[in-house]
């Protein structure tokens, strides 16, 4: 019986390689709007969290969100996205 491969992702904050499941998806789509991926699968420009408030943190300090999805982010986002994340938004 084959082992399957378990995909991982970079976390933008804590640069580790963690499990896909694991991570949270932000993704930016064709008409540039960013959210939370809750399924994990929505089509568009994903970059990858942890579900931690310091890796949230670190990206919205150092920008690294922005320079991964090529587009300046809103402080409104940033709060919008605080938020989810604070209440499970995984």
């Amino acid at each position: 019986m084959k082992n399957r491969k378990i995909p991982t992702r970079l976390c933008l904050g804590c640069q580790q390689m963690k499990p896909k499941k694991e991570l949270i998806r932000i993704v930016k789509n064709k008409e540039g709007n960013i959210f939370i991926d809750k399924t994990g699968k929505q089509p568009g420009r994903g970059a990858y969290i942890c579900p931690s408030n310091e890796c949230f943190e670190k990206i919205r300090k150092t920008k690294k969100l922005e320079k991964s999805l090529g587009v300046k982010i809103d402080e409104d986002i940033y709060r919008q996205m605080g938020e989810e994340l604070s209440q499970g938004g995984e």
